[in-house]
């Protein structure tokens, strides 16, 4: 693979404020530093979970949670950052919400130790009895640490404040601990050697997805033959384990009317190889996780793939890939066939030669957003969702940025929206900047009548709270491409700022 791979009103802000100040501890706050004092090292924490929740009924809920956590420092044992968590197994596949967590761990003797956590975040889907989305989860966790993996039972309860979903169980953890590497903002003119290590949430490349399923014959969950093809827009990140095999994780959503809310959040593993030196690749991979909404027979929501593709290379940064598969829900009657396209955007790796540079900008951002949305009772009633949005900085005032939006609050649980797009900053004086985003992407589910496609312009203005963090008002439109859904819209965020070494 070489150089190629290598605060609105109504939105429970006493809930996500303090995920949304914590977050801003990450970058405030001073850590230890590496490559002449420039590269922060924080370590950092990758998890994932599995439970069984309970819903009414006596119904049962196989629940799978990712988060990636990462330490501030000047705070021991403290880390934040975002999560994830979906359906596996029992009937409700396409139940998904997307958020926060905090945690504070520590050792109590030897290898043993205990994490306490927090998280909030929106969603839903399934037809589950989630209220407007808005789901919390405290849990205390039992760990015995080996080392770069920790292994332990979790204790938690699950729980949506505005629906019918209350549930305490125990469940299995793993903690996979790294390092995140950065740049702090205010040191983002200085240069770092590229071979400096990965930085950021260290991923290689990321590819820009949009493709199709052919299904077979079948019946959706509600009744009515599913569409023969599904047209699907996502994203996919990758992180290379050698010059031949990489793992990753991918989102995608529908695009298509008739099953707007479906969505699937899968981690990958691939081995790809180089056939035309400098210029085309070959490769294979699978992949396995969590799919549903729509109305797609996916059951509980377990999801596979496997798929070869061909990456042709437009410059050492960009290329275009073609990917044909499988996709299969083992437990529903899903099935297709898909092919898709994508533009990969190589973001190179931990070896990557050559002299210093200047770190490339990334944003993190946490917020709210609250518009008019359209049902498909015909009816228009305000919604809240909460936004999770990374940026990363092509020249110092023009960004790409992909984003997840998921209701909390408003009657709309499981409605979620995974947009990508560009934007543009200034500053104007003062510790006050201006900006401008267009956005595109799928949304749908929770009631909206979005159709499957929207686009959402907006613009901003910011004010510096110091040099890592920032917050942000916006105010737009988004409007759906198929549906009379068009409305204004409000978004206020937590920005925090870093800079990943060059090359990566």
């Amino acid at each position: 693979m070489s150089t190629f791979f290598t605060a609105v009103r109504g939105c429970r802000a006493f809930v996500i404020a303090p995920l949304l100040a914590g977050a801003a501890l990450v970058a405030w706050t001073p850590a230890r530093a590496q490559d002449g004092g420039l590269l922060a090292r924080p370590s950092a924490h990758g998890r994932i979970g599995f439970e069984r929740i309970t819903l009414p009924g006596n119904e049962k809920l196989g629940l799978v949670g990712t988060s990636y956590l990462v330490d501030v420092a000047g705070l021991p044992g403290v880390s934040l950052g975002p999560a994830v968590y979906g359906a596996i197994s029992g009937q409700r596949g396409g139940f998904f919400t997307i958020g926060g967590e905090a945690a504070w761990r520590k050792q109590i003797v030897g290898p043993l130790g205990v994490e306490l956590g927090f998280y909030a975040g929106g969603g839903g889907g399934g037809s589950a009895p989630q209220g407007g989305g808005l789901m919390i989860r405290p849990h205390a966790d039992l760990l015995w640490d080996f080392g770069p993996v920790a292994l332990g039972l979790s204790v938690s309860r699950v729980r949506f404040p505005n629906g019918q979903i209350d549930s305490t169980q125990v469940g299995l953890a793993i903690n996979a601990i790294t390092d995140f590497r950065y740049v702090p903002a205010n040191r983002l003119d200085q240069s770092v050697r590229s071979g400096a290590g990965r930085a950021g949430f260290g991923f290689d490349r990321v590819q820009f997805v949009t493709g199709a399923y052919r299904t077979r014959a079948a019946t959706l969950n509600g009744g009515g033959a599913l569409p023969r093809t599904i047209g699907y827009v996502g994203v996919r990140a990758e992180q290379a384990f050698t010059s031949s095999t990489y793992w990753g994780v991918e989102a995608n959503g529908a695009i298509q009317s008739g099953v707007a809310g479906y969505a699937e959040y899968l981690g990958t593993f691939g081995v790809e190889t180089e056939v035309v030196r400098n210029r085309v690749n070959v490769g294979a991979r699978v992949a396995l996780g969590m799919g549903g909404g729509g109305a797609i027979p996916t059951a509980g929501g377990l999801l596979a793939k496997a798929a070869v593709y061909g990456v042709v290379r437009l410059s050492p940064e960009f290329g275009l890939a073609l990917e044909a598969g499988v996709t299969d829900a083992p437990r529903g009657t899903f099935r297709a066939a898909h092919a898709s396209a994508a533009l990969v955007w190589a973001l190179d790796g931990p070896s990557a030669p050559g002299t210093p540079a200047r770190p490339t900008r990334t944003d993190f951002t946490f917020g709210v957003e609250r518009f008019d949305a359209l049902r498909k009772d015909g009816t228009t009633r305000p919604v809240q969702a909460d936004t999770l949005k990374v940026s990363r900085f092509i020249t110092p005032e023009f960004y790409f940025t992909g984003q997840i939006h998921s209701a909390i609050v408003g009657g709309a649980g499981g409605y979620s929206a995974a947009v990508i797009g560009g934007g543009w900053t200034r500053p104007i004086g003062a510790g006050v900047h201006i900006g401008a985003e267009l956005l595109g992407g799928a949304s749908g589910g929770g009631g909206i009548d979005s159709r499957g496609v929207i686009v959402q312009p907006m613009a901003y203005l910011g004010y510096q709270i110091n040099p890592s963090v920032a917050l942000r008002v916006g105010a737009g439109v988004i409007r759906s491409v198929r549906s009379p859904l068009s409305s204004a819209m409000v978004d206020v965020g937590l920005v925090v700022s870093y800079g990943v070494s060059a090359g990566n």
